[in-house]
């Protein structure tokens, strides 16, 4: 596959940043409203933005059904903040009728960061991103992330890689409360990151994403 068509859902959220980096790192990328382009889409991105909202649309413009059924056809997915929420087989601290698309054995808690005013940006080594600045090595880094309302992993089955963890010390060398909580994990096509990586401009992470797509 030369140049695999990445759809993003656009349902609500921050759309048009990851089209934007998708395009950037040699995708075709499209936005999805309707069950066909879903359908025409050889992967898909779940965007940042409101997890309940974007869970009510999935039914509502007849999307969840089909989309179940691809991941479990093997669709690579990323799921960014929101969208790792909905990739979640279970969810903490959602609203008693909120319901995910499901596929990684993950817990996951919502705004486990707090609200949108602990939003923060730190830089991670993520585990299959090469550092730019090296030629070898699977751990690379840093990258630079954005955490807005974000959730974290609680907990991952043996079958899930843990590619991110929150460091022990923020880039000013002071403690961070949440050293250690699990922000990006893959499990076969599936990726899914707390953070907000199209907000930052580092498109290393949709490489990646664009890399298994492709058979990487």
């Amino acid at each position: 596959m030369s140049t695999p068509t990445i759809g993003v859902l656009a349902l609500q959220g921050d759309v048009r940043e990851h089209l934007t980096a998708l395009e950037s790192v040699g995708a075709h990328a499209v936005s999805v409203r309707r069950p066909a382009e879903l359908a025409a889409v050889d992967g898909l991105v779940l965007p940042g933005g409101e997890s309940t909202t974007i869970d009510k649309l999935l039914r509502i413009f007849e999307l969840r059904d089909l989309l179940q059924a691809r991941i479990k056809e093997g669709l690579p997915v990323y799921g960014s903040c929101a969208g790792m929420i909905l990739l979640a087989d279970r969810i903490l601290d959602g609203t008693a009728d909120q319901q995910t698309v499901g596929g990684m054995d993950v817990v996951v808690r919502r705004n486990a960061f707090g609200r949108q005013v602990d939003s923060f940006e730190t830089d991670l080594d993520f585990v299959g991103i090469s550092d730019p600045s090296t030629s070898s090595g699977r751990r690379g880094g840093p990258v630079r992330t954005a955490f807005i309302r974000a959730p974290w992993i609680e907990e991952a089955g043996r079958d899930v890689e843990v590619l991110a963890r929150i460091p022990a010390v923020d880039t000013q060398g002071r403690p961070v409360a949440a050293a250690g909580r699990i922000v990006a994990a893959r499990q076969g096509p599936l990726l899914a990151t707390a953070f907000h990586p199209e907000i930052t401009g580092d498109t290393r992470v949709h490489g990646l994403f664009v890399g298994m797509v492709a058979g990487g």
